[in-house]
């Protein structure tokens, strides 16, 4: 991408050029899914309410209301329609953009899409080839149907802060939105699916995407183990990621992080600890040995690091090809020298919130990324020009403004 910015009416380029999504998401699980679709060429267009997306003032202070830090990192290349969709004229306007577009994500209970009138059917019958996509928190067959949820809440729900205490004693979140986030990556998958569907069928579908159904499968996938099985031959919970020791290593003067699991990066790292005789140590030998004696295992190698700095150890490991990094803090990360080789962040300017550093798409694709970068849009920025878009005539557009059923930018 480069540092322009996009004219409404200009092509962007990039793997979902033409496709047009009408995005009714906040904070982060439907914005994250929507940005990486605009990163990849999707026109899209997102609906706010007059209040605007919550995100807008979470996430740290920035320059201006209405623009913090993560709500720039999460909305880049959209734009921003403000319409009262609780006004007839609101919702008869949004439905006209939905008539012109190719999905559309939300991010509510679905009973208050029921409520406003946008459910599946609704949508479907302005637009009968729409991918209509919902993330929310819990799947509509059980009786968590209505609950209300946020990341913690799924995070406490699905097992995740479960697994902090087995490992640690006290039941912790993850400290940064890991269910929205996963989410969020999962339904742009399956609006990809749904596009390619179509595109072979012609046929639209509803999606949903529930938090709790998803995290918990991301949870038991990993940690099922012996309760795979029916009757049970173990018990729940994969014993290396929950040993106290799955952690950074301490070295002579800092921390390192080592993943030796197969036995020649494991020999190697026996050999470098001067601990060669514990390559035919029936508790070490191989790789279900090891796991059977994870936490003497963990142990010893915690012991042998602290003899040595992490420069040393980096060095050392690189050249027997053990896997191996050094540790960063959230403020060391931001330095790190292969993040500077490979571009990931960049200072971008904004025209309203001055320069940013910004971070750019992890994946590298030969005709994937938009050719024209647009900044976080202001809220209603592009509110005018998207109903002219769809059709609005401007005396149509003013009685709209006049009315409150639609909003444009603060003056």
């Amino acid at each position: 991408m480069t540092d322009s910015t996009t004219p409404d009416t200009q092509p962007t380029g990039g793997m979902l050029e033409g496709v047009r999504v009408i995005d009714l998401t906040s904070v982060v699980v439907g914005p994250l899914c929507t940005q990486i679709l605009a990163d990849h060429g999707a026109d899209v267009i997102k609906v706010e309410s007059p209040e605007g997306d919550i995100g807008r003032n979470l996430g740290g202070r920035g320059r201006h209301p209405d623009m913090a830090p993560k709500f720039l990192h999460l909305n880049r290349n959209k734009r921003s329609v403000v319409l009262d969709l609780k006004q007839a004229a609101g919702r008869e306007a949004l439905l006209k953009l939905i008539a012109g577009a190719d999905v559309i994500t939300w991010n509510v209970r679905p009973a208050s899409m029921q409520r406003l009138g946008l459910g599946y059917e609704d949508v479907r019958a302005v637009n009968p080839r729409i991918i209509y996509c919902g993330m929310f928190g819990f799947g509509q067959g059980g009786r968590y149907a209505e609950v209300a949820a946020y990341d913690p809440i799924i995070q406490s729900a699905a097992g995740v802060a479960g697994l902090n205490e087995r490992a640690f004693g006290e039941p912790r979140f993850v400290p940064y939105v890991l269910a929205d986030r996963t989410v969020g990556l999962i339904a742009v998958q399956m609006i990809a699916m749904a596009l390619f569907h179509r595109e072979r069928t012609g046929r639209g579908q509803s999606i949903a995407v529930p938090m709790f159904e998803n995290m918990a499968t991301q949870v038991l996938t990993e940690h099922l183990y012996g309760r795979t099985f029916v009757p049970a031959l173990g018990e729940t919970g994969d014993v290396r990621l929950l040993n106290p020791y799955y952690a950074p290593s301490r070295t002579a003067d800092g921390w390192i992080t080592l993943s030796a699991n197969t036995n020649p990066q494991v020999f190697a790292l026996f050999e470098e600890i001067g601990r060669p005789e514990l390559k035919d140590d029936p508790r070490f030998s191989t790789v279900a040995a090891r796991f059977q004696n994870t936490r003497e295992y963990y142990a010893l190698r915690a012991e042998a690091l602290l003899v040595h700095t992490t420069a040393h150890w980096l060095e050392v490991f690189r050249r027997r090809d053990v896997p191996a990094a050094p540790y960063h803090t959230l403020d060391s990360l931001i330095d790190d020298p292969h993040l500077a080789d490979v571009g990931l962040l960049r200072e971008r300017e904004h025209p309203t919130e001055g320069t940013l550093l910004d971070v750019e798409p992890a994946n590298t694709l030969s005709e994937g990324h938009r050719h024209m970068w647009r900044p976080a849009p202001g809220l209603g920025e592009h509110t005018e020009s998207v109903l002219r878009e769809a059709g609005y005539a401007q005396d149509a557009i003013d009685a709209l403004l006049a009315s409150g059923a639609a909003r444009g930018p603060k003056r």
